[in-house]
């Protein structure tokens, strides 16, 4: 008779159980988006700002509803370590937390080399500001929301012939990357079909000192000093180059879209100009209140570099994770394979304009590159008109 009574509770327990987990607490109304991002090494502060964008956009909408479902969205963070080594690691880390889709990652390197961990698992990834082609190419588990090289560096080829009015460009990417290397190439194509001449380098992975190059680049006869390599890189070019008189306008590409570049570059005699994804004054409302939300904690500011500047990977990751939520109320489901489908025809519209993607290789169809000018004395940027490509 107790062994009875004994079973007849554990069953009610049992039930008890099963009731009280349908409840708001239940892990099936919980959906997880990796951040696949740098947050150490080369692209570390790039990959916390386009970060904060992402955790930005989640607190202020940390829920998602999915077929007549209210989920709560949970971030789960990888930190790729800006290494094409540790990349393979960083996604398995996501899929193995049973992420539905991904966001990353800043580097187009290092996004190349976690795409096939991706798409063997099945897993949907969104990149955000990884513009080199090869990260999409060829694949349909890839997607993008940013432009692409070819187009920013067309935009920087013309900028420094036509309006710099530079015949001879001296070219500086770091070895290997495919990145910096890539947004160089398609560079020197422009250049040289406008009847351009290049003196290009490349420096190996570790190197510290740019006196060298810097010298090349002054005894080459070159007007212009086209470098679009990370921001550890960019703040020894800057110190070097002030301190050597380099004498000729710097160019470079999003990645130095910082208040990183901002800091090493004031108070110093550099000319630098860079092309970007978002300039901070085009949403009055949305940068207002991320510089509340970043102010409001000590980490959040510190991972912003030490200010509020808004960067444009900021925005993009923002709008990043808006975009993807999209994806899942389009698939009405938290499958990864039904968000992997309806990725390719979702759109929305961002603080960093209307983003739809190509039916070729998911690529968002963007038009405009913003372009912005280093004001030395104040530290901050200073927008210069933006190139539309129709």
């Amino acid at each position: 008779m107790k062994k009875n009574l004994l079973f007849v509770l554990m069953m009610l327990l049992a039930v008890v159980s099963v009731f009280a987990g349908g409840s708001g607490e239940d892990d099936s109304n919980v959906v997880k988006v990796g951040i696949f991002e740098p947050a150490s090494g080369d692209n570390g502060a790039g990959g916390k700002q386009e970060t904060l964008g992402i955790q930005y956009a989640h607190y202020l909408t940390p829920t998602v509803t999915i077929g007549g479902v209210e989920y709560a969205v949970e971030l789960v963070q990888a930190d790729n370590e800006s290494s094409n080594d540790r990349a393979a690691t960083a996604a398995a880390t996501l899929i193995n937390a049973d992420v539905s889709v991904a966001l990353g990652s800043y580097g187009s390197g290092v996004s190349i080399a976690g795409s096939d961990t991706f798409r063997i698992a099945g897993v949907p990834i969104v990149g955000i500001t990884c513009t080199n082609p090869q990260v999409t190419e060829g694949n349909s588990h890839y997607f993008r929301i940013c432009y692409l090289d070819p187009f920013q560096g067309t935009v920087l080829a013309n900028y420094a012939y036509d309006t710099l009015g530079a015949r001879k460009v001296y070219c500086l990417a770091k070895l290997g990357d495919d990145y910096s290397g890539g947004l160089v190439n398609y560079f020197v194509e422009r250049f040289e079909s406008l009847g351009g001449e290049i003196v290009s380098e490349t420096f190996p992975e570790g190197n510290s000192d740019f006196t060298s190059y810097i010298a090349n680049a002054k005894n080459s006869g070159c007007e212009v000093f086209f470098s679009p390599v990370s921001t550890e890189a960019a703040q020894l070019i800057i110190n070097q180059s002030d301190s050597q008189n380099l004498g000729m306008p710097i160019l470079a590409g999003d990645t130095w879209d910082s208040n990183v570049i901002l800091q090493a570059a004031k108070g110093k005699d550099v000319d630098i100009t860079v092309t970007t994804f978002y300039p901070e004054g085009a949403d009055p409302e949305f940068d207002a209140a991320f510089k509340e939300w970043v102010n409001a904690d000590s980490t959040r500011l510190s991972n912003n570099g030490g200010d509020d500047t808004i960067s444009a990977v900021t925005a993009m990751g923002y709008d990043a994770y808006y975009f993807v939520l999209q994806a899942m109320q389009d698939a009405g489901s938290t499958d990864p394979a039904d968000i992997m489908e309806a990725l390719w025809g979702t759109e929305i519209d961002g603080v960093t304009g209307h983003i739809a993607l190509d039916q070729v290789n998911g690529d968002a169809i963007r038009n405009t590159v913003y372009v912005k000018h280093a004001n030395t004395e104040t530290g901050l940027w200073d927008a210069l008109p933006a190139v539309v490509v129709d």
